[in-house]
């Protein structure tokens, strides 16, 4: 694997742009942003199993589940186009319709993703009008893909993407990714909106098998604050435009692109995860020994989603009675007796737990340990083979102050 720059511009036939359009008025952000394939690209998406779902999120199923093809990608940042009823949902169509007629498309190539507040309504005329600027906009060079992947963003404080290649059928193929996320993190399918691209030649029933599998180890392990969004969306679009022979279940080279697929995602996770409201450090949680890798999942992710856990390492605290509280309650059987914990960031190792009780360490080196970014906690129950890790963040006042005055 090679990384590269270019974000979702990065595979060949993929263009991107980005601009402020104003969907919120009195900001001065990029707010609108699309992605285009030359070529007609298979589709795969996860998308919220919240049951309040966004209008996007009911467009895009219907056309992933139903099509199975896209060429076209229009995103609004700063209004989330949920609990918006048939309006918002007629909304999303008209968006549709706009973005076919000016790239002379099916209505049905087109999906749309919007992030923000809840229970507004989009303003079509500048929506309309976002979508005309963006078209003529459009390009494939890296810059067009930055200002795509900043015009996403809410609450984030930086742009998040990924480029990378690997040889496949002896062709050169590209993956691209972008994604926004800082908070309402907590998701059972993908992120808030993550977009990923890729010109390799793939069939959509494997895709679909590939992107399931691979979410469920990356963005699936990734919690900010325990709420799933409204408009969790993941949308994989891949093109065909390497030129390699199309993958298939038997092929070795589909392990290469799994990999590279996997990489992106994993990348994008974390820098969610690092990246959450408010947040100062990253803390990733990777639990060893479990009976099943479904055990070691669950146990990661409940220590990452404890908030006195997480407010413990945002007090540079070495309270590990949190997290093997933790673990004792995240509804996986296993004897406490046996657990060992210990810590690690750049400013080195430490045991502080073995066999359920505290080691004789030192409470001014975990402190030190716990100052870095990231800081990871490895759990390790000795029940068999089992493993996994999650991602989240530390619990701040900031987070506080972020969220009392979000709609502002």
């Amino acid at each position: 694997m090679n990384n590269m720059n270019g974000g979702v511009t990065a595979p060949a036939g993929f263009y991107a742009a980005g601009l402020r359009a104003g969907i919120k008025a009195g900001k001065t952000n990029k707010d609108m942003a699309m992605i285009y394939s030359a070529v007609p690209a298979v589709c795969a998406g996860t998308f919220t199993k919240n049951v309040v779902k966004a209008a996007p999120v009911l467009w895009d199923k219907e056309i992933v589940d139903n099509y199975g093809s896209a060429r076209a990608v229009v995103i609004n940042s700063g209004i989330a186009n949920a609990c918006t009823g048939k309006q918002g949902y007629e909304n999303c169509r008209l968006e549709a319709v706009k973005t076919a007629e000016l790239l002379d498309l099916k209505t049905e190539e087109v999906l749309v993703a919007s992030t923000g507040v809840i229970g507004a309504q989009l303003n079509m005329e500048i929506v309309e009008k976002g979508i005309e600027m963006l078209v003529p906009a459009l390009k494939d060079t890296a810059e067009a893909a930055d200002d795509a992947a900043v015009a996403i963003l809410t609450t984030d404080t930086h742009k998040k993407e990924i480029a990378l290649s690997c040889v496949i059928d002896g062709k050169q193929v590209h993956v691209g990714g972008m994604c926004k996320g800082a908070g309402m993190i907590h998701p059972n399918m993908g992120t808030m909106l993550a977009f990923v691209t890729s010109d390799v030649c793939i069939g959509k029933p494997l895709l679909d098998r590939l992107v399931k599998e691979i979410v469920e180890d990356t963005f699936n392990m990734v919690s900010v604050d325990g709420d799933t969004s409204t408009n969790d969306t993941c949308l994989v679009l891949c093109n065909g435009m390497a030129g390699n022979r199309e993958l298939r279940e038997e092929d070795p080279d589909l392990e290469v692109f799994k990999e590279a697929l996997k990489q992106v995602l994993t990348y994008l996770a974390r820098q969610i995860a690092g990246d959450g409201e408010g947040c100062t450090r990253l803390f990733e949680v990777t639990c060893h020994g479990a009976a099943s890798r479904e055990d070691a999942k669950t146990i990661s992710k409940s220590v990452v989603c404890s908030s006195l856990t997480k407010a413990a390492v945002f007090g540079k605290d070495a309270n590990w009675g949190r997290i093997l509280c933790a673990m004792g309650y995240s509804g996986v059987t296993f004897d406490p007796e046996k657990v060992d914990i210990s810590l690690e960031s750049q400013k080195g190792s430490l045991a502080i737990v073995k066999d359920g009780i505290a080691t004789d360490y030192s409470e001014e080196f975990a402190t030190e340990i716990l100052s870095a970014n990231p800081v990871k906690a490895i759990l390790d129950i000795h029940q068999g083979d089992g493993s996994a890790t999650a991602w989240g963040c530390d619990l701040t006042y900031e987070y506080v102050k972020i969220n009392a005055d979000y709609r502002s």
